[in-house]
């Protein structure tokens, strides 16, 4: 059975946003320009989150925040384990699990023989039935990477006991359903961000139309790519 924590109070969850968001500020992972997204579509601001994950402390900082939800009221310990996915959220689930003193694993994107990605548990990593876990991510957009890994663990009868993410660009989605079961699993993110989008071009994008150069951020860096009406 799913041990389901209560949800942290109102004000502490203000307090922890804010600090969520000047930790981003601060190590600048959170950018403000005009960049092209991975959709295609042009955005006025970007979250790079290895700019915050690269420091220590401020990682450390970040993890304790999702280590309270792995908590009892009295500070006991109520998870077994901490899962993440590749890449950011092993470096999260490794911090927290490590913080909660219990084992945390990652699970790898693989590629099926028909062609379909799934994330899998490798290099000899396991879930005992009815372990109960905390799944950690960096950033929420779609939800992919978590939804992935939730039939990854429901296989082993693994018990998620939350999702959780730094940062929800989702609209604010409360919960994850699994792909294989539909069970649905409670989703917390320590800082909600709306960040709109727009269709390239000087009609639909703002920066477009004020000639700023764009900027493709990406494992590679962020590059310029050209002007905005070029781009567009």
């Amino acid at each position: 059975m799913t041990t389901v924590r209560p949800a942290l109070d109102a004000a502490l969850r203000h307090t922890i946003a804010l600090r969520t968001e000047a930790l981003f500020r601060s190590s600048g992972a959170f950018r403000e320009g005009h960049f092209l997204l991975k959709s295609g579509r042009h955005g006025d601001a970007y979250v790079e989150k290895f700019q915050v994950l690269q420091d220590p402390a401020a990682t450390s900082e970040l993890c304790g925040f999702f280590a309270t939800h792995g908590r009892g009221g009295d500070g006991e310990t109520l998870v077994d384990l901490v899962a993440g996915p590749t890449t950011g959220g092993i470096i999260l689930a490794f911090e927290t699990a490590r913080q909660l003193g219990v084992r945390s694993i990652f699970a790898e994107e693989v590629r099926a023989d028909d062609g379909a990605l799934r994330r899998e548990f490798r290099r000899g990593f396991h879930i005992e039935p009815g372990e109960q876990l905390l799944l950690v991510d960096d950033i929420l957009t779609t939800g992919g990477s978590l939804n992935a890994m939730i039939p990854a663990v429901e296989a082993m009868g693994g018990e998620i006991v939350e999702c959780l993410v730094l940062v929800d660009r989702s609209g604010g989605r409360a919960n994850l359903t699994s792909p294989t079961t539909g069970r649905v699993y409670p989703l917390r993110a320590l800082w909600q961000l709306d960040l709109p989008t727009y269709e390239p071009g000087s009609a639909t994008c703002p920066r477009c139309a004020d000639g700023m150069p764009i900027h493709a951020p990406g494992s590679t860096g962020t590059g310029t790519v050209g002007t905005g009406s070029a781009a567009g």
